[in-house]
């Protein structure tokens, strides 16, 4: 062999060495994502229409994401914390995550690549129910109105949380921000604890007809407290007899079954965060709501946390909003503040839908033309009766062209197409001023002659539209708002009928439903299920996905 063929032999000896030898880490870590990217860009082509995997993977230029144990493991922690919100862990495979991605890491690129789509997949999915909801509420008939919610976040927020290896960051990004949302998930928290202390341990509070109530002795008091104890209210149940010997236990026994004023005041916060009359007396609609499973509120908890989340995006906007099963109308104002109102919503037969529109034009001294459903079920009965029942309430007929007709030349068990208007007064069902906005179901905000039905505890007792104590304000505040210089008093002192006043700028109204929301003191309210909707909803939040 000559010198140049013997250094050519040792030259080609030297090469095949380094290439069996293990490339530095920064080398070998780029040339693994190179090798990756055709082998997850044909694996993302089976997922074509899944927009936002395709979204997610275009921003990252099909690079994968999920190439560490260390962040697998933290998006399965993050999954299994969506409890804490309500939803099913299990929907989104997490607890499966870790063991699939050991085993595809000993396997080949194209194995890799479907792991890193599952992951994203779970991750997106996640994110998509935890911003705008699990269920779409276009689903559940009468309980929204409008398009499904969007998404609060951005994907971009999605993929800078992932680069700085912040899994929980991502989630944070599409959680509501809202301090409703937040207080509805603390709350949950606190009753999940309530039930890991022991339900069994606080008996069922019933037998006694009469209402317990300040001042009684009674067996049933010593349940009363251990009942209330449960719901979190402090200082009511007797001290142990081995932690306090030197309590003498007949006192002890007698206290317990003593209504004091501590009993009494406790009462009435539970009543308060039940929507029911805070008068401190345990009667049947109290007895039934502190004899209600912690199992059931806490379902209730996570049915709200779900409606928050499809309120989420509306946060933080100007508009009027009316809390129909809390009975009350929030007005949050363009300058930050709110004004809030009692209201009277539909009753059950006749429930007010959800909906969303905005206000276009208020109705000074309005005349009521009666909606075919009150007026087949409940006046034409009166009329057939007595046709004087027209007269005495300032009703006309009127033909279908609007022509005035005289009663007696109606057949009133065929009426056909006659319409019957209530003249404008104070007598009138919608009082001196109504709210409008466009919807399919002729709803709208209005006066009543009947205030006392604001003092009520319950008051789903209305048709369908919603009375609004103190509306005159709210529409003056609107008209201001909105840019108008209209006086709401001196249009109403005018006495014209129908003057209809049209907002400069039109401001959004919404009617939502919800059985478990803050009060002005940042307690949840529980409220009862009104229309029935819960169970829909808990239905379709607890099937898997």
């Amino acid at each position: 062999m000559n010198e140049n063929a013997s250094i050519h032999h040792w030259a080609m000896r030297a090469v095949m060495v380094a290439a069996l030898l293990p490339l530095p880490h920064a080398i070998h870590h780029a040339y693994a994502d190179t090798s990756a990217q055709p082998a997850l860009a044909q694996q993302l082509n089976a997922y074509a229409n899944d927009q936002p995997l395709q979204q997610f993977y275009q921003g990252r230029e099909n690079q994968r994401v999920w190439q560490d144990a260390a962040r697998v493991e933290s998006l399965a922690a993050a999954i299994a914390r969506l409890d804490e919100d309500g939803l099913t862990p299990s929907d989104y495979r997490g607890a499966e995550l870790v063991d699939d991605f050991k085993l595809s890491q000993q396997m080949g690129a194209a194995a890799q690549a479907r792991f890193d789509i599952k992951a994203t997949q779970a991750l997106l999915l996640a994110l998509d129910h935890l911003s705008r909801g699990k269920v779409d509420p276009q689903t559940l008939g009468s309980q929204w109105s409008g398009e499904r919610p969007v998404r609060t976040y951005s994907m971009g927020q999605v993929r800078m949380a992932l680069a700085q290896g912040d899994v929980e960051a991502a989630f944070e990004a599409a959680r509501p921000q809202s301090s409703a949302y937040r207080k509805l998930r603390q709350t949950l928290s606190e009753y999940r604890a309530l039930e890991r202390r022991g339900e069994a341990s606080a008996p069922y509070l019933g037998g006694r007809e009469a209402a317990l109530r300040l001042g009684d002795t009674d067996d049933d008091v010593v349940t009363l407290r251990e009942r209330l104890a449960l719901w979190g209210e402090n200082g009511l149940v007797a001290a142990d007899d081995d932690a306090y010997p030197m309590i003498d236990a007949r006192v002890r026994d007698d206290n317990q079954r003593r209504f004091d004023a501590t009993v009494e005041s406790a009462v009435k916060r539970f009543q308060r965060r039940h929507l029911l009359e805070a008068d401190g007396v345990v009667g049947e609609r109290t007895r039934h709501a502190l004899n209600t499973p912690l199992s059931a509120r806490i379902d209730q908890l996570r049915i709200n946390l779900e409606r928050a989340r499809w309120l989420a995006h509306f946060d933080g906007d100007a508009r009027v909003w009316v809390d129909v099963a809390g009975y009350q109308l929030h007005y949050q104002r363009p300058n930050g503040q709110q004004w809030n109102a009692r209201v009277v919503v539909g009753s059950p037969q006749r429930a007010t839908p959800m909906i969303h529109s905005s206000i276009s034009h208020l109705t000074i001294n309005p005349t009521w033309t009666i909606p075919p459903t009150i007026m087949r079920e409940d006046v034409l009965p009166r009329v057939r009766s007595n046709t004087d029942y027209l007269s005495a309430r300032n009703i006309q007929v009127l033909s279908p062209d609007g022509e005035r007709l005289n009663p007696s030349s109606v057949n009133w068990q065929n009426p056909g197409g006659v319409m019957l208007r209530q003249v404008a007064g104070s007598s009138n069902p919608l009082g001196r001023l109504v709210v409008r906005f466009p919807n399919d179901d002729m709803i709208y905000l209005h006066d009543t002659p009947s205030k006392a039905a604001f003092g009520r505890a319950d008051r789903a007792l209305s048709s369908g539209c919603i009375r609004v104590e103190g509306i005159s304000e709210l529409a003056q505040l609107l008209l201001r708002d909105s840019g108008s210089q209209h006086q709401v008093n001196s249009l109403i002192q005018r006495g014209r009928s129908d003057q209809n006043v049209s907002l400069p700028q039109r401001i959004p109204v919404q009617l939502h439903y919800l059985t478990a929301w803050p009060n002005a003191e940042g307690e949840i309210e529980f409220r009862d299920d009104i229309y029935r909707h819960d169970d829909a909803l808990l239905a379709a939040l607890s099937r898997p996905v």
